[in-house]
């Protein structure tokens, strides 16, 4: 894949780049917004710019790219591209926005590496950096073609059918579409991004897990309140808990997302933690609508049974299952909860069958922390899938 002059010159300049590279995503957002502020405004998340989540995901993505190129050269990071792509697509980026990105990128590659971008190095670089745009182009036209929109086109308008109150913190709203057409198809795990228009007209967007089964016409999505101090955190949650009543209109996406059931005649593992549960429980509800007989294990956390989200859901639908069993953890349980399922979530005694997919979604502390568990019980680490509510800090934190 990268030129093997560019393979020798990349090799040797990863640790100084990696270094700098948290310094040189700083700056390239600097300037990104300085040019085009509308992308601050409507576009990207605002308050993941404030908390630099989105600097350390850039950061983490670019360096892992890189890594993977020299390091594997007869591959690519193909799960790391189709998660990006697909958020990507769910926001409705453009290719043109790749040389946007190009342009401030490499003017902050050579503000911070100054006379160390010698033209050899900057050639190398600029053939990473178009190695993984025009791969996550080509992934990004591919989601659209399916769905059949065009770049940036994945925007309809729906309606609120209903709001139930789940918990004080998490409000569960459901749509459907305001022209009354068939609603989009999509697959168990996936999401939508929400579009909201706040008070001082910025248009933010943030991702919502789809809640239920694929078979039904509404759409239901769970959004937790996300109680930011003085910062942008939570301002579409809050928005939406506060202002979005029965009879109003959102813009909302088509689905995406790549954390779907892949191989349904393995044993599955479903674990998450908090408002990860959404995504967990669209698969249940799939699976118990198709009747699926195959052994299923439900694992969760969270701080009690009453900010468990969705919690009768969660566990009607496994009953559902003939072949499942689940195990919850609260940090702070009711009377009779088992002792050895209160604190965090402890995979220990919990049977991993051989063969086992298993599917996450949760902070990532707590995704990191089953992930190795399950690596020690022998599931293989292509067979271990998850799912990041904001931007993707997985290779950031590594």
């Amino acid at each position: 894949m990268l030129s093997d002059r560019s393979t020798a010159t990349i090799r040797a300049t990863l640790p100084a780049v990696g270094a700098a590279i948290g310094d040189i995503a700083d700056l390239f957002y600097e300037k990104l917004f300085a040019a085009h502020p509308e992308l601050l405004r409507d576009l990207f998340n605002r308050g993941n710019q404030a908390s630099g989540d989105q600097r350390r995901a850039l950061a983490g993505s670019i360096a892992a790219f890189a890594t993977a190129l020299v390091e594997h050269p007869d591959t690519r990071p193909d799960v790391m591209l189709e998660r990006i792509a697909h958020k990507h697509a769910s926001l409705g980026v453009t290719p043109d926005q790749y040389e946007v990105v190009h342009t401030h990128l490499f003017a902050a590659i050579a503000d911070v590496l100054g006379d160390a971008v010698t033209p050899e190095v900057a050639e190398a670089w600029d053939e990473v950096y178009w190695l993984m745009a025009n791969a996550l182009i080509a992934v990004e036209t591919r989601l659209y073609a399916r769905r059949g929109v065009t770049a940036g086109d994945v925007w309809h308008t729906w309606e609120v059918a209903a709001r139930i109150e789940e918990t004080e913190d998490v409000a569960t709203f459901v749509l459907r579409p305001a022209d009354d057409t068939p609603a989009p198809a999509f697959r168990a795990g996936q999401y939508v991004s929400v579009q909201v228009e706040l008070p001082d007209g910025a248009r933010q967007i943030r991702q919502y897990s789809i809640v239920g089964a694929p078979s039904s016409r509404l759409r239901s999505i769970a959004v937790k309140r996300v109680r930011g101090q003085g910062t942008p955190d939570g301002e579409v949650s809050r928005h939406l808990h506060e202002h979005t009543r029965v009879g109003d209109l959102l813009r909302v996406s088509v689905p995406y997302g790549d954390l779907v059931l892949d191989d349904l005649e393995a044993p599955l593992l479903l674990a998450s933690a908090g408002i990860g549960c959404t995504p967990v429980v669209a698969m249940l509800d799939h699976l118990a609508q198709e009747d699926h007989k195959g052994p299923v294990t439900v694992v969760h956390g969270d701080r009690s049974p009453a900010d468990h989200a969705l919690r009768a859901d969660h566990v009607r639908l496994a009953e559902r299952l003939p072949d499942a069993e689940a195990h919850f953890w609260y940090e702070a349980p009711e009377d009779g909860h088992p002792e050895n399922r209160t604190g965090l979530v402890d995979l220990d005694g919990i049977t991993v069958r051989p063969g086992t997919h298993a599917y996450l979604c949760g902070p990532l502390p707590f995704m990191r922390a089953v992930r190795a568990r399950l690596l020690e019980a022998g599931v293989r680490p292509a067979d271990i899938h998850y799912e990041v509510f904001g931007p993707d800090l997985w290779l950031a934190s590594s």
